[in-house]
């Protein structure tokens, strides 16, 4: 009996969704394949149907229907997280594809009112045509969409200069958990009146609320950019270089990522298609790229460089005089350029290839980033005598991908390596999630790691906005 009433709740949501949106944007059945696993394919996915509205009006119908039958809602973008923010077992998926507009760019006010299905690429392409740039760039940006990036406030290279997805917004708009539209869409870069909701949504991974659209910064698009890739000692060398560089270019810097010897050796296994800066590798590859937007910086001079890659080239000659830097590309065309890129840009592919595999995505003040390394790398034989580790981080930003392959398939094996890398994360004052959210992967990093009053209090703001626990549950809050 239960099971038959179960049975007809679900046919009486899908009957009432179709009336709003039609049978072809209701999936059922085999229609979901598509939205049960996300990119990695770690956490697998069973939503009892996947509504695809096409307007904010229809969101808000959508989860006024969800709320009349009771059913747990989980919105869906562009599918690329990777802590299964976007999984439901029986919930009712709505995705934001079809929310895909670029509303409106206002080039002399330097913004873009775009919809939370736009596809991050298409922003970058729309923003170029005025000349300008959405400065959000990392490998996922040809299918990641807006209400993604903006509900886990992600990161990418180029944070060191422009600050995470949350820096980027100036507005949103959003569909609370009873339908009701909040409308936080200001264009105002200050606003001081009252609590700022807005970024209390930023990084929600969808459990207070939809963000259906959002105001989003731009930025003058680069003149020109220099682009190196540089072999270093240590992370120490590499961390005094990004401050030399800083300084010399009056902050110019856009990206510094780094790939230890451990990532290049397996990229070298992996894909060996692509080409090796250096051979061998030495201890440290950094990328560094720098962009600028004056025509001073970009001016050739009398030797015929370009104003930027001469200060690139003249910053770093000393250096490898020195013997601090050990060696150096420095790219001469684009496709150079974009040689340097796709190396650092494999690092999801490579790291997912491979399995076991722990990987963790931390956050660190940039002076504990070596500590860091060195007492992981002390503590693990202990644990697990054999793995291995490779790293890739957004050095300038203190954001580490540290991965760990174990020697066997344990999850509490799995789970002690975590512990310690975050014990020893806490204890340097850094975080065990800086830009890829939370989700279901790292709830019990949470439970342990997270202050107990900040825990109360993001309940407390859960309970008042969704009372009933409807909106994305099960994720976040252990």
């Amino acid at each position: 009996m239960i099971l038959q009433r179960q049975r007809e709740d679900t046919m009486s949501l899908i009957a009432d969704l179709t009336a709003l949106l039609g049978a072809a944007h209701v999936l059922t059945g085999d229609e979901t394949a598509r939205h049960s696993h996300d990119w990695t394919g770690k956490f697998t996915a069973r939503p009892l149907a996947v509504a695809r509205p096409g307007t904010t009006d229809e969101v808000a119908a959508c989860l006024r229907a969800a709320a009349a039958h009771g059913v747990a809602v989980v919105p869906v973008a562009g599918l690329t997280g990777i802590v299964g923010g976007a999984m439901t077992d029986g919930g009712l998926m709505i995705s934001v594809e079809r929310l895909n507009r670029i509303r409106e760019i206002r080039a002399d006010a330097r913004v873009a009112v775009v919809e939370a299905g736009v596809v991050l690429s298409r922003l970058h392409d729309a923003a170029e045509e005025q000349g300008l740039y959405f400065p959000l760039w990392f490998g996922a940006r040809g299918s990641a969409m807006i209400g993604g990036v903006l509900s886990t406030n992600a990161g990418g290279s180029n944070v060191l200069r422009y600050g995470s997805t949350r820096a980027l917004c100036l507005g949103l708009e959003v569909v609370l958990a009873d339908g009701r539209i909040l409308s936080l869409m200001t264009q105002l870069h200050k606003d001081n009146s009252g609590y700022d909701l807005r970024d209390l949504f930023i990084g929600a991974e969808g459990t207070l609320g939809i963000i259906t659209a959002a105001v989003m910064k731009l930025v003058p698009a680069p003149r020109a950019h220099a682009t190196a890739t540089l072999a270093m000692p240590s992370v120490e060398a590499a961390l005094a270089l990004l401050n030399t560089l800083r300084d010399a270019s009056g902050g110019l810097v856009e990206a510094f990522e780094y790939m230890p010897d451990t990532y290049m050796r397996r990229l070298a296994e992996a894909r060996p298609d692509v080409r090796q800066a250096f051979d061998p590798a030495p201890p440290v590859t950094i990328l560094v790229e720098l962009g600028a937007t004056a025509p001073r910086d970009v001016t050739p001079g009398p030797d015929g460089r370009n104003a930027l890659t001469a200060l690139l080239e003249d910053t770093l000659a000393p250096l490898l005089a020195d013997g601090t830097l050990l060696d150096a590309e420095i790219a001469q065309t684009e496709g150079q350029r974009r040689a340097m890129w796709e190396r650092r840009e494999l690092a999801a592919e490579i790291t997912y290839a491979r399995k076991p595999a722990i990987d963790t995505d931390i956050a660190l003040p940039l002076d504990g980033i070596a500590t860091f390394l060195a007492r992981i790398h002390a503590a693990l034989p202990a644990l697990n005598a054999g793995a291995e580790t490779f790293a890739v981080a957004h050095l300038g930003d203190g954001n580490i991908h540290f991965t760990v392959f174990p020697t066997q398939d344990d999850a509490a094996l799995a789970d002690r390596v975590t512990n310690k890398i975050e014990d020893i994360v806490r204890d340097l004052g850094g975080s065990f999630s800086a830009e890829h959210g939370v989700g279901l992967s790292k709830k019990a990093s949470m439970a342990r790691q997270k202050d107990p009053v900040a825990l109360a209090v993001m309940r407390q703001i859960k309970v008042a906005l969704d009372p009933d626990n409807r909106m994305n549950p099960g994720k976040i809050l252990p």
